[in-house]
């Protein structure tokens, strides 16, 4: 019932916010050398996720590793300005994204209320 009411967007949040995960991971180690910088292709993820595959294998089969612009002679391929533009640009697509989530509940609440 879920899906029907909240259609894809049910996925997306769940999907932003591995991503979330996964872009302040590479900020916390971006001075560890050798450490490789990943992001998640989000519409591969959330083709894979609308196709049936659970969150952990969507995410799994969407994950690719950064190319850096600049490589770091320690091996370490984060680039601080641009995974600080991909967290800025995931946090507004994560807020819009709950934002319709709680219209939905709110139009859903009010539905059942008679209002």
């Amino acid at each position: 019932m879920s899906e029907s009411i909240f259609g894809i967007h049910g996925a997306a949040l769940e999907l932003r916010s591995q991503r979330m995960g996964m872009i302040t991971s590479n900020i916390a180690n971006a001075a560890t050398p050798g450490y490789k910088a990943k992001d998640i292709d989000f519409a591969a993820a959330l083709d894979a996720r609308l196709s049936g595959a659970d969150a952990d294998r969507a995410i799994g089969t969407a994950t690719r590793y950064r190319v850096p612009v600049m490589p770091s002679l320690d091996g370490n391929t984060v680039e601080l300005s641009t995974e600080q533009i991909a967290f800025a640009e995931n946090s507004v697509a994560y807020s819009a994204t709950l934002e319709f989530v709680r219209g939905r509940v709110a139009t859903v609440t009010r539905a059942l209320k008679g209002e």
